[in-house]
């Protein structure tokens, strides 16, 4: 995210994916032509309890971002994937299922680690009633990994004309927000909401969704809530929790779990010179659900 707190010269660009053209003689991990990815990160410390446990994304010294990061090799700060080159430690290059399509896979070293990895912490399985709230870039991925992970999902929405694409998607069922009596036919049944929203919003109808000890797991909004009432908490031992993005072995195992069960994005590809026009069609919520930049317009 390009704020207030940004480097500049700002080059963005953090979900990549190419093919190897070229290897040193100490690679070990990759050869010539595989299909791999760069993900929100590029290095980290390797040396703390969190990279020990394979939780770069949380490394206590900061992991380094793909932009905008400190760049502990050449100085300043990293610059991403619209660059013309950029450094990443080796272990930190992803291997792309080849049954993939992979202009459609780039989304998923983002979007798609950021919802799979809560799904995957909170062990989801089969008959587990999962709502995703939100139907986006990342609430469009959370209903193909639930849906794929066996459970019952439901797609929870203000927007009624969004139906028809949550059920293409996989889910089993679309919950309005905003119908109170259907919200009270649901009260108490989850065991588990995937929360996508991306900004300030009113938690408690959502909460009053869970069942006992279940939790609701926050990824989108970065930034205050509306006041949450504790009692929505105590009453039924509920947890509202938090994720970011997953590690390199996780992140892995996501992209793994993709090619088994032949999930991408759904994606727009676009060329360098349309850049200005999409950002506009972001704004605009016009995008189903992610673009991808093909740089080799840039040739």
């Amino acid at each position: 995210m390009i704020g207030k707190n940004s480097k500049y010269p700002v080059v963005p660009g953090h979900e990549i994916v190419g093919r190897v053209v070229a290897v040193g003689k100490d690679v070990k991990n990759h050869k010539k032509d595989d299909l791999v990815g760069v993900g929100c990160m590029v290095d980290s410390c390797q040396e703390c309890s969190a990279c020990k446990d394979d939780l770069e994304q949380f490394c206590e010294k900061g992991m380094v971002a793909t932009y905008n990061g400190k760049d502990k090799h050449m100085g300043g700060h990293t610059f991403g994937g619209y660059s013309e080159m950029i450094i990443v430690r080796e272990e930190f290059v992803l291997s792309v299922p080849k049954n993939l399509d992979e202009k459609a896979v780039a989304p998923l070293l983002c979007a798609g680690i950021t919802t799979y990895s809560p799904l995957a912490h909170w062990k989801i399985k089969k008959g587990d009633k999962v709502g995703v709230i939100g139907l986006g870039g990342l609430g469009h991925m959370g209903i193909k990994f639930a849906d794929a992970m066996g459970a019952h999902v439901v797609m929870i929405t203000t927007s009624p004309e969004k139906a028809g694409d949550a059920k293409s998607l996989g889910a089993d069922e679309v919950l309005i927000s905003k119908d109170e009596d259907a919200m009270k036919k649901h009260a108490g049944s989850f065991d588990f909401l995937l929360n996508t929203v991306p900004v300030k919003h009113d938690v408690n109808p959502y909460l009053q969704l869970l069942k006992r000890d279940s939790t609701m797991v926050m990824v989108g909004a970065i930034e205050p809530l509306e006041p949450m009432h504790g009692g929505n908490l105590i009453i039924g031992r509920k947890s509202i929790a938090g994720s970011l993005i997953g590690g390199i072995k996780e992140t892995q195992e996501m992209l793994d779990f993709c090619g088994e069960h032949n999930i991408v994005s759904d994606i727009e590809l676009i060329d360098i010179d349309t850049i200005n026009t999409a950002y506009q069609r972001v704004k605009d919520s016009d995008v189903k659900y992610r673009f991808v930049i093909d740089m080799e317009s840039l040739n």
